[in-house]
């Protein structure tokens, strides 16, 4: 703890912004960088916690507290404090393997575990953590180091996300040759589709997976397991195999009209828009366009957030994000206490840049879908709503009761599905024999990943459903550390 009151001289200061009204005209990154001195005083309000929790990933109540990957959190704030860069470089890449994704796209729940957010804004730790990774890709420290001998034994991975990516690092570090199969044309997985590109830029995973390629790991885009290449014969190939594939089933909602044309899923909606502006900067036209159309967004989550960003960007006309939830305070709630992560009312970037184009917050909270209605050519014209009130039975079953006379109508020509995903595709898993849980993942222990076939494992969301990117990049190390004992008989990865 390199100045006991830091915490006391220093204000938090998060990642600046460029201006919305700005930033919306172009798909650039929408942060700014701090200054070092700025980092610094950052970094000084760390207080070095005698029981830091901040890097103690676990599950309260439902949702993350800490940093999954355990980073070392209080060492590399402090090192950051002192300029000692090179070594708090050194410090994050023991425990993450990618700190300028989860510096960029994680939301932080080790900030809603920092011991000074209990009664002061918490440190800033994310905008450090980008910080130095950033400063390590501009000193050139960040390099590839191939490992000096090779085991001989082959492992494949499928899906090149953050724990796919995660588990072939560590698993090319211990010597193994690595193979990882993308479906898409590009690596990266959601990371490369699922987030925009102006709150993760494709050159970013693509400068880290330049480094992987040039550290031994083979990637192989366009081949999708199970269609272009069976599982079976996969498994058959390789001395063993981690299936990272994510939680790609959507999931929908059943109501009258949904058969509409305009009713897309948010996935759809991002990953066509990404690729068709990386391939031809949207000159091509293949991709779900916004433009001058009324936007629904049904979810209110980071997805939901994206897809607000994306629209506006787009020039739609106007933009509504139904949360069915009412509308937090900014404040924690009693039954909501430190540690946990912080439910509270939050203005993410994309809710900015709709209030500074469109003139207001675009959310409208407790609101629940009632049914689609149509125009004569089958296309969405209006979605119909009912305000809800949402409460807990004695049974602990959540039950919503709809508000009579708050019905609504609101135009739609876009209607964007932002509800989440169920699970992973499963046809190609069952057809291999691969066994499921009652949640229809990937039936294998946390902390063994192993699953019911001899040297198949699974990390990820395809195991544990959908989560954070910083959960994929704990489970897709920790798998490819079960993955080298199983291979060797022993480890040396953390």
């Amino acid at each position: 703890m390199g100045k006991p009151t830091g915490f006391i001289d220093y204000t938090r200061k998060p990642l600046p912004e460029r201006d919305p009204k700005e930033r919306v005209k172009d798909w650039d990154d929408y942060t700014l960088r701090h200054q070092e001195q700025e980092l610094q005083q950052q970094g000084a309000r760390c207080m070095d916690c005698g029981v830091p929790t901040c890097h103690t990933g676990m599950m309260l109540n439902g949702m993350t507290t800490g940093c999954p990957v355990h980073h070392l959190i209080p060492e590399w704030n402090d090192l950051v404090y002192q300029g000692q860069w090179k070594e708090a470089l050194e410090r994050e890449h023991e425990r993450n393997n990618f700190p300028e994704f989860t510096g960029m796209a994680c939301p932080a729940p080790c900030e809603g575990a920092c011991v000074l957010g209990i009664n002061e804004p918490p440190v800033a730790i994310r905008s450090v953590e980008l910080a130095i990774v950033e400063r390590g890709f501009k000193e050139g420290w960040v390099k590839p180091t191939p490992p000096t001998d090779r085991t001989g034994k082959k492992v494949a991975i499928v899906g090149s996300g953050p724990a796919g990516l995660a588990a072939a690092a560590q698993l090319n570090k211990a010597g193994h040759l690595v193979t990882v199969y993308e479906r898409h044309d590009r690596i990266g997985g959601l990371l490369t589709y699922g987030i925009p590109e102006m709150k993760l830029p494709y050159q970013v995973i693509e400068r880290r997976v330049n480094i992987l390629q040039a550290e031994g790991i083979m990637f192989q885009p366009n081949t999708e397991i199970g269609k272009d290449y069976p599982l079976k014969k996969l498994h058959s190939d390789f001395d063993a195999v981690i299936l990272c594939g994510g939680a790609a089933k959507h999931r929908d909602i059943e109501v009258e009209g949904r058969g509409l044309e305009g009713i897309h899923f948010a996935m759809d909606f991002l990953h066509t828009n990404t690729k068709s502006l990386l391939d031809s900067g949207h000159e091509d036209g293949v991709y779900i366009s916004a433009k001058d159309k009324d936007v629904i967004v049904i979810g209110g989550g980071d997805t939901g957030t994206d897809c607000l960003a994306t629209s506006v960007r787009h020039g739609c006309r106007s933009l509504t994000q139904f949360d069915i939830y009412p509308k937090k305070g900014t404040e924690r709630e009693p039954d909501n206490p430190w540690p946990q992560w912080p439910v509270i009312h939050r203005v993410e970037y994309g809710h900015k840049e709709a209030a500074a184009v469109l003139g207001e917050d675009p959310r409208a909270y407790a609101v629940m879908t009632k049914r689609f209605i149509g125009d004569d050519q089958g296309q969405v014209a209006f979605v119909e709503t009912v305000e809800v009130e949402t409460f807990m039975n004695a049974e602990g079953k959540k039950i919503r009761k709809e508000l009579p006379g708050t019905e609504k109508r609101w135009p739609a020509q876009l209607v964007l599905l932002a509800i989440g995903f169920s699970g992973p595709e499963t046809e190609f898993l069952t057809e291999a024999n691969v066994q499921l849980n009652n949640r229809s993942n990937v039936k294998a222990e946390y902390g063994t990943y192993r699953t019911n076939i001899d040297g198949l494992f699974a990390a990820g969301d395809m195991r544990r459903g959908q989560s954070l990117i910083v959960w994929a990049i704990n489970e897709g190390r920790e798998a490819a550390r079960e993955c080298d004992k199983y291979l060797m008989g022993e480890t040396s990865l953390p």
